[in-house]
Parts: structure tokens; C-alpha cells; sequence
């Protein structure tokens, strides 16, 4: 079985306003808290903000500090070489083994790029992946990447 690896995510459900984003990254910022990777959904309403940041804890901390409410989530980062069809043979493996992916966005760090999964079981997919030939992020390089 697979060493947990799985990482924490910092989300934040914010109302689509103008400002907001600003907000809820100056908050981070003047925390001194890095954000490695990020992906903003939006409606017409309101947004989610989904986040690696360098201290997970903290970044949840500070915005509840400044009002705005925030969650941690375990998520996968799935490594995979920047080459063609790395990251279709790794989904392959995750369809394979009756994952289900809830969303993904992806980094660039180096050579390497990174999917980050939000799945149904994590554990799992991080053992399917591992035995398929497939690396994941431990929260300690996951949390600084690209520093």
C-alpha cells in the first residue's frame, strides 16, 4: 500500500464580486503565504477559489482571521514527465482501477508537471499510480514548488 501523500488544499468559496479576489490573495500575501497553484471556477454569483499554498494551515488561518471562510481538502499531485500522452497513460490507470475524478487543474515545475486530483478515494489512486510507474508530490516538495 502506499505511503499517504496526500496533500491539503486550501479552498475558499467566495461571492463574484469585484475586490474579492484581490482580498483573499492580499490577505495570503501579507501573511507570507505562497500560492503554488490555483484555479478560480466562477458563476454569474459566486466563485471557488481552490489553492496550494506553502503553509495550508496558516493561509486557512489568516483568512478566517480577515472574515473569509475558508477549507482544507486532501487532494493527490500527480507527477508526470512533460511529455506527450504522460498525463493521458496516468488517467488511463485512474479510469482503470474505478477512480472518479471530481476535478483536476494542473502546474509546471521544471521538467516535470503536475496534476492536482480531487478524487473519490486519494489513497487509492495514489497506490494505482505508484504501482503503474507514476509519482506523486509529498506535501513538502508540493508545497514549494517551483521556489
Amino acid at each position: 500500500m502506499a505511503t499517504n501523500n496526500t496533500i491539503r488544499q486550501l479552498s475558499v468559496f467566495m461571492e463574484n464580486r469585484e475586490g474579492r479576489l484581490d482580498e483573499v490573495l492580499h490577505v495570503l500575501a501579507e501573511a507570507n503565504v505562497n500560492i503554488v497553484a490555483l484555479s478560480l471556477a466562477d458563476t454569474s454569483d459566486y466563485g471557488m477559489l481552490r489553492m496550494i499554498v506553502s503553509e495550508p494551515e496558516k493561509g486557512r488561518n489568516v483568512l478566517k482571521e480577515a472574515g473569509i471562510t475558508s477549507m482544507l481538502t486532501e487532494v493527490v499531485a500527480l507527477r508526470v514527465p512533460h511529455a506527450v500522452g504522460s498525463l493521458s497513460a496516468a488517467m488511463h490507470q485512474i479510469v482503470e482501477g474505478n477512480i472518479n475524478i471530481e476535478y483536476m487543474y494542473a502546474f509546471a515545475n521544471g521538467a516535470d508537471a503536475a496534476a492536482v486530483l480531487k478524487c473519490d478515494n486519494p489513497e487509492k489512486a495514489i497506490d494505482i499510480l505508484q504501482t503503474s510507474g507514476f509519482d506523486v508530490y509529498d506535501s513538502d516538495e508540493a508545497y514549494h514548488a517551483n521556489r
